[in-house]
């Protein structure tokens, strides 16, 4: 229960960051994109994008406290299962990264992201993958 507590609280976290970026917050923006050698940014994420993938974190936060049964609703089984395997997967997936711009394995590492990202995006991401292996495991 205390894994699935940590890891809701991450994924809240996460998840409130990303609607600050909706609403014209500032807060780690810049840091958060990937840029090429010249610093040229190679995402330009809108509003949705940001609101897609808050809407996501925070969707993830909730399934791991109705998982932990913190608050009881019923969720399918077939939810459970699938959203057990597939949200540490997305995590894990993004802390390999996409072996240019992110991720342990990218190439360009020499950027303000790419230090940034080597040292806390892509190590949060593995966190995140592995709290939720270990509570695929405990439950």
């Amino acid at each position: 229960m205390i894994l699935a507590i940590i890891l809701s609280i991450l994924l809240f976290v996460l998840g409130l960051i990303h609607f600050n970026w909706v609403i014209g917050g500032t807060f780690g923006y810049s840091e958060a994109l990937p840029t090429n050698e010249n610093g040229d940014r190679v995402l330009s994420p809108k509003k949705i994008d940001s609101a897609s993938v808050a809407i996501g974190l925070i969707a993830f936060g909730t399934f791991y406290i109705f998982k932990a049964g913190i608050i009881d609703y019923n969720l399918p089984l077939w939810i459970l299962n699938y959203g057990s395997c597939i949200i540490p997967a997305i995590f894990l997936l993004r802390a390999m990264g996409d072996f240019k711009y992110v991720g342990f394995f990218k190439k360009i590492k020499n950027t303000p992201f790419g230090k940034l990202d080597t040292i806390l995006f892509s190590p949060l991401c593995l966190l995140i993958g592995i709290l939720g292996l270990l509570i695929l495991l405990k439950y």
